[in-house]
Protein backbone atom coordinates (compact mmCIF):
# COMPACT_ATOMS: atom_id res chain seq x y z
CA UNK A 1 0.00 0.00 0.00
CA UNK A 2 1.55 3.61 -0.86
CA UNK A 3 1.56 6.17 1.98
CA UNK A 4 -1.15 7.97 -0.38
CA UNK A 5 -3.52 4.98 0.21
CA UNK A 6 -2.33 4.59 3.97
CA UNK A 7 -3.91 8.49 4.28
CA UNK A 8 -7.06 7.45 2.44
CA UNK A 9 -8.01 5.00 5.18
CA UNK A 10 -7.31 7.20 8.18
CA UNK A 11 -11.04 9.24 7.56
CA UNK A 12 -13.64 10.20 4.97
CA UNK A 13 -12.31 13.53 2.65
CA UNK A 14 -13.78 16.48 2.97
CA UNK A 15 -14.76 18.08 -0.42
CA UNK A 16 -13.14 21.23 -0.84
CA UNK A 17 -12.32 23.82 -3.79
CA UNK A 18 -9.02 25.48 -3.97
CA UNK A 19 -9.94 28.94 -5.43
CA UNK A 20 -6.16 30.28 -5.91
CA UNK A 21 -3.35 27.53 -6.21
CA UNK A 22 -0.31 28.96 -8.27
CA UNK A 23 0.68 25.79 -9.60
CA UNK A 24 2.10 26.56 -12.68
CA UNK A 25 5.27 27.96 -10.52
CA UNK A 26 8.17 26.54 -11.65
CA UNK A 27 8.55 24.99 -8.14
CA UNK A 28 5.81 22.41 -9.55
CA UNK A 29 7.62 22.33 -12.73
CA UNK A 30 8.85 18.02 -12.19
CA UNK A 31 6.04 16.97 -10.45
CA UNK A 32 2.55 18.77 -11.09
CA UNK A 33 0.47 15.84 -11.80
CA UNK A 34 1.45 14.30 -8.65
CA UNK A 35 0.63 17.47 -6.82
CA UNK A 36 -2.82 17.52 -8.24
CA UNK A 37 -3.09 13.94 -7.39
CA UNK A 38 -2.30 14.44 -4.06
CA UNK A 39 -4.94 17.41 -4.23
CA UNK A 40 -7.39 14.81 -4.93
CA UNK A 41 -6.55 12.80 -2.49
CA UNK A 42 -6.80 14.84 0.15
CA UNK A 43 -10.47 15.91 -0.71
CA UNK A 44 -9.74 18.72 -3.32
CA UNK A 45 -12.77 18.56 -6.03
CA UNK A 46 -11.10 20.94 -8.16
CA UNK A 47 -8.45 23.91 -8.28
CA UNK A 48 -8.20 27.57 -9.87
CA UNK A 49 -5.01 28.32 -11.34
CA UNK A 50 -4.94 31.51 -10.79
CA UNK A 51 -2.60 33.92 -13.17
CA UNK A 52 0.04 36.81 -13.05
CA UNK A 53 0.35 38.01 -17.04
CA UNK A 54 -0.52 36.76 -20.30
CA UNK A 55 2.29 34.13 -20.32
CA UNK A 56 1.43 32.32 -17.05
CA UNK A 57 -2.75 32.89 -18.22
CA UNK A 58 -1.90 30.53 -21.32
CA UNK A 59 0.07 27.97 -19.03
CA UNK A 60 -2.73 28.38 -16.46
CA UNK A 61 -5.51 27.30 -19.70
CA UNK A 62 -3.39 24.52 -20.42
CA UNK A 63 -3.01 22.89 -17.43
CA UNK A 64 -6.46 23.03 -17.06
CA UNK A 65 -6.46 21.47 -20.62
CA UNK A 66 -4.78 18.38 -19.08
CA UNK A 67 -6.85 18.16 -16.19
CA UNK A 68 -10.59 18.83 -17.67
CA UNK A 69 -13.34 19.55 -14.85
CA UNK A 70 -10.24 19.56 -12.15
CA UNK A 71 -8.20 22.35 -12.92
CA UNK A 72 -9.75 25.51 -14.08
CA UNK A 73 -8.01 29.02 -14.60
CA UNK A 74 -8.10 32.55 -14.38
CA UNK A 75 -6.43 35.17 -16.87
CA UNK A 76 -5.31 38.52 -15.96
CA UNK A 77 -2.22 41.01 -15.29
CA UNK A 78 -0.94 40.93 -11.77
CA UNK A 79 -0.24 44.73 -10.56
CA UNK A 80 3.60 44.21 -10.44
CA UNK A 81 3.13 43.57 -14.01
CA UNK A 82 1.28 46.32 -15.47
CA UNK A 83 4.81 47.89 -16.11
CA UNK A 84 4.90 45.93 -19.66
CA UNK A 85 1.32 46.69 -20.64
CA UNK A 86 0.75 46.45 -24.20
CA UNK A 87 -2.98 47.22 -25.26
CA UNK A 88 -2.47 44.77 -27.47
CA UNK A 89 -2.87 42.53 -24.73
CA UNK A 90 -6.21 42.68 -23.93
CA UNK A 91 -7.67 40.71 -26.97
CA UNK A 92 -5.23 38.04 -25.83
CA UNK A 93 -6.65 38.06 -22.63
CA UNK A 94 -10.73 38.37 -24.21
CA UNK A 95 -10.10 35.41 -26.24
CA UNK A 96 -8.27 33.26 -23.38
CA UNK A 97 -11.39 34.07 -21.60
CA UNK A 98 -13.71 32.30 -24.11
CA UNK A 99 -12.16 29.64 -22.97
CA UNK A 100 -14.62 27.19 -20.75
CA UNK A 101 -11.60 26.20 -18.90
CA UNK A 102 -10.86 29.66 -17.87
CA UNK A 103 -13.06 30.55 -15.10
CA UNK A 104 -12.30 34.36 -14.03
CA UNK A 105 -10.48 37.64 -15.00
CA UNK A 106 -7.30 38.58 -12.61
CA UNK A 107 -5.41 38.37 -10.16
CA UNK A 108 -5.83 41.96 -11.29
CA UNK A 109 -5.82 44.90 -8.58
CA UNK A 110 -3.58 47.57 -6.86
CA UNK A 111 -0.19 46.40 -4.63
CA UNK A 112 1.27 49.69 -2.98
CA UNK A 113 3.85 47.91 -1.12
CA UNK A 114 6.65 47.27 -3.36
CA UNK A 115 6.02 49.55 -6.36
CA UNK A 116 6.92 47.47 -9.02
CA UNK A 117 5.35 49.06 -11.37
CA UNK A 118 3.97 53.33 -11.16
CA UNK A 119 1.32 53.21 -8.99
CA UNK A 120 -1.21 55.33 -12.10
CA UNK A 121 -0.07 52.90 -14.53
CA UNK A 122 -1.61 49.84 -11.90
CA UNK A 123 -4.57 51.74 -11.48
CA UNK A 124 -5.03 52.24 -15.22
CA UNK A 125 -4.51 48.43 -16.34
CA UNK A 126 -6.95 47.43 -13.27
CA UNK A 127 -9.63 49.92 -14.76
CA UNK A 128 -8.93 48.40 -18.28
CA UNK A 129 -9.43 44.64 -16.20
CA UNK A 130 -12.52 45.36 -14.69
CA UNK A 131 -14.11 46.81 -17.81
CA UNK A 132 -13.42 42.95 -19.76
CA UNK A 133 -15.09 41.21 -16.69
CA UNK A 134 -17.76 43.64 -16.82
CA UNK A 135 -17.90 42.75 -20.50
CA UNK A 136 -17.82 38.87 -20.47
CA UNK A 137 -19.44 38.72 -17.03
CA UNK A 138 -16.98 36.85 -15.22
CA UNK A 139 -15.59 37.26 -12.01
CA UNK A 140 -12.87 39.32 -11.09
CA UNK A 141 -10.47 37.79 -8.67
CA UNK A 142 -8.88 41.05 -7.09
CA UNK A 143 -5.22 41.44 -5.56
CA UNK A 144 -4.82 44.34 -3.06
CA UNK A 145 -2.02 45.12 -0.74
CA UNK A 146 -1.59 48.49 0.89
CA UNK A 147 -3.75 50.05 -1.72
CA UNK A 148 -7.25 49.31 0.31
CA UNK A 149 -9.23 53.32 -0.20
CA UNK A 150 -7.99 53.40 -4.57
CA UNK A 151 -9.07 49.84 -4.35
CA UNK A 152 -12.86 50.98 -3.08
CA UNK A 153 -12.83 53.82 -5.00
CA UNK A 154 -12.21 52.20 -8.49
CA UNK A 155 -14.62 49.37 -7.54
CA UNK A 156 -17.20 52.27 -6.52
CA UNK A 157 -16.98 53.53 -9.99
CA UNK A 158 -18.29 50.27 -11.56
CA UNK A 159 -20.77 49.31 -9.02
CA UNK A 160 -23.51 48.78 -11.15
CA UNK A 161 -22.17 46.79 -13.46
CA UNK A 162 -19.18 44.82 -11.27
CA UNK A 163 -19.52 40.78 -11.80
CA UNK A 164 -18.96 38.95 -8.43
CA UNK A 165 -15.61 39.88 -7.24
CA UNK A 166 -13.21 37.55 -4.83
CA UNK A 167 -10.57 39.05 -3.01
CA UNK A 168 -7.48 36.73 -3.14
CA UNK A 169 -5.84 35.57 -0.06
CA UNK A 170 -6.76 38.52 2.42
CA UNK A 171 -4.42 39.80 4.88
CA UNK A 172 -6.15 43.19 5.65
CA UNK A 173 -7.78 44.18 8.66
CA UNK A 174 -11.61 43.64 9.86
CA UNK A 175 -12.48 47.67 8.73
CA UNK A 176 -11.19 46.84 5.21
CA UNK A 177 -12.64 43.65 5.19
CA UNK A 178 -16.07 45.11 6.43
CA UNK A 179 -15.93 48.25 4.36
CA UNK A 180 -15.07 44.92 0.97
CA UNK A 181 -18.35 43.36 2.07
CA UNK A 182 -20.40 46.03 1.74
CA UNK A 183 -20.28 45.33 -1.63
CA UNK A 184 -22.65 42.42 -2.24
CA UNK A 185 -21.24 40.56 -4.80
CA UNK A 186 -18.01 40.03 -3.00
CA UNK A 187 -16.12 37.22 -1.20
CA UNK A 188 -13.03 36.74 0.41
CA UNK A 189 -10.64 34.21 0.30
CA UNK A 190 -8.46 33.21 3.53
CA UNK A 191 -5.22 31.45 2.87
CA UNK A 192 -2.82 29.88 5.55
CA UNK A 193 -2.28 33.52 6.37
CA UNK A 194 -4.80 32.52 9.39
CA UNK A 195 -1.69 30.92 11.19
CA UNK A 196 -0.19 34.46 11.03
CA UNK A 197 -2.52 37.23 12.30
CA UNK A 198 -3.65 37.23 15.37
CA UNK A 199 -4.08 40.76 16.02
CA UNK A 200 -7.19 42.66 17.45
CA UNK A 201 -8.62 43.31 14.31
CA UNK A 202 -6.43 40.40 11.98
CA UNK A 203 -8.09 37.81 9.78
CA UNK A 204 -8.40 35.06 13.13
CA UNK A 205 -10.78 38.53 14.04
CA UNK A 206 -12.17 39.09 11.62
CA UNK A 207 -13.39 35.32 11.29
CA UNK A 208 -13.64 34.48 14.87
CA UNK A 209 -16.34 37.33 15.21
CA UNK A 210 -18.55 36.68 12.05
CA UNK A 211 -17.28 40.10 10.65
CA UNK A 212 -16.43 37.44 7.53
CA UNK A 213 -19.75 35.47 7.33
CA UNK A 214 -19.48 31.58 6.06
CA UNK A 215 -21.31 32.43 3.52
CA UNK A 216 -19.11 35.06 1.77
CA UNK A 217 -15.64 33.24 2.41
CA UNK A 218 -13.84 30.77 0.27
CA UNK A 219 -10.85 28.81 1.39
CA UNK A 220 -7.34 28.79 -0.88
CA UNK A 221 -3.66 27.79 -0.11
CA UNK A 222 -2.08 30.20 -2.29
CA UNK A 223 0.76 27.20 -3.26
CA UNK A 224 3.43 27.08 -3.22
CA UNK A 225 2.96 30.26 -0.53
CA UNK A 226 1.76 30.57 2.89
CA UNK A 227 2.43 27.51 4.64
CA UNK A 228 -0.47 26.84 7.02
CA UNK A 229 2.23 26.32 10.28
CA UNK A 230 -0.18 23.98 12.60
CA UNK A 231 2.55 24.67 14.91
CA UNK A 232 2.29 28.53 15.08
CA UNK A 233 2.23 29.75 18.39
CA UNK A 234 -0.53 32.37 16.79
CA UNK A 235 -2.90 29.22 17.29
CA UNK A 236 -4.86 28.73 20.08
CA UNK A 237 -4.97 25.33 21.76
CA UNK A 238 -8.74 25.02 20.77
CA UNK A 239 -8.30 26.22 16.82
CA UNK A 240 -5.38 23.41 17.22
CA UNK A 241 -8.14 20.79 18.68
CA UNK A 242 -9.89 20.75 15.54
CA UNK A 243 -7.21 19.40 13.58
CA UNK A 244 -7.33 16.10 12.14
CA UNK A 245 -4.57 13.31 11.74
CA UNK A 246 -5.29 13.00 8.33
CA UNK A 247 -4.83 17.09 7.42
CA UNK A 248 -1.80 17.14 9.92
CA UNK A 249 0.07 13.86 8.09
CA UNK A 250 -0.98 15.84 4.42
CA UNK A 251 0.62 18.69 5.55
CA UNK A 252 3.40 17.94 7.02
CA UNK A 253 4.54 14.82 4.53
CA UNK A 254 3.98 16.82 1.26
CA UNK A 255 4.40 20.51 2.34
CA UNK A 256 7.17 22.83 3.44
CA UNK A 257 7.44 26.10 4.11
CA UNK A 258 9.69 26.47 1.08
CA UNK A 259 6.59 24.88 -0.97
CA UNK A 260 2.86 24.42 -0.05
CA UNK A 261 0.79 22.59 -1.85
CA UNK A 262 -3.00 22.43 -2.52
CA UNK A 263 -3.32 19.50 -0.10
CA UNK A 264 -3.10 21.59 2.99
CA UNK A 265 -6.19 23.15 2.29
CA UNK A 266 -8.09 20.83 5.10
CA UNK A 267 -5.89 22.39 7.53
CA UNK A 268 -6.43 25.84 6.56
CA UNK A 269 -10.50 24.44 6.52
CA UNK A 270 -9.94 23.23 9.94
CA UNK A 271 -8.58 26.76 10.80
CA UNK A 272 -11.10 28.15 9.91
CA UNK A 273 -13.70 25.85 11.81
CA UNK A 274 -11.91 26.12 15.31
CA UNK A 275 -12.45 30.03 15.00
CA UNK A 276 -15.54 29.63 14.36
CA UNK A 277 -16.48 27.16 16.61
CA UNK A 278 -18.43 25.03 13.68
CA UNK A 279 -17.65 21.18 12.24
CA UNK A 280 -14.93 20.90 9.88
CA UNK A 281 -17.38 19.19 7.71
CA UNK A 282 -19.94 22.23 7.07
CA UNK A 283 -16.96 24.81 6.80
CA UNK A 284 -15.87 22.69 4.01
CA UNK A 285 -19.40 22.35 2.19
CA UNK A 286 -20.15 25.70 2.63
CA UNK A 287 -17.09 27.13 1.00
CA UNK A 288 -17.11 24.57 -1.42
CA UNK A 289 -20.80 25.60 -2.58
CA UNK A 290 -19.84 29.60 -2.48
CA UNK A 291 -17.01 28.66 -4.85
CA UNK A 292 -19.43 26.81 -7.33
CA UNK A 293 -21.77 29.77 -7.02
CA UNK A 294 -18.89 31.74 -7.92
CA UNK A 295 -17.00 30.20 -10.67
CA UNK A 296 -20.07 28.86 -11.74
CA UNK A 297 -18.89 25.37 -11.69
CA UNK A 298 -20.87 22.06 -11.27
Amino acid sequence: MSSTEALLNCCNNYILIDVGASITNKKFTRDVDSVIQRAKDAGLQKIIVPASSLRSSKEALRLGKFHPGTVYSTAGIHPFETKSWDESQMEELENILKEPECVAVGECGLDYTKDFSPRDVQRMVFERQIALACKIRKPLVLREKGAHEDMIEILKKYKEMLPTLVIHSFIGTSEEAASYLQLDNLYIAVSGYICKDNSSNGLQKLIETGVLPLNRLLVETDSPFLYPNARSSKLTDSIKSTFTERSIKFLERYCTFQRNEPCSLPIIVEMVAGLLNKPAEEVAIATTLNALKVFGLS
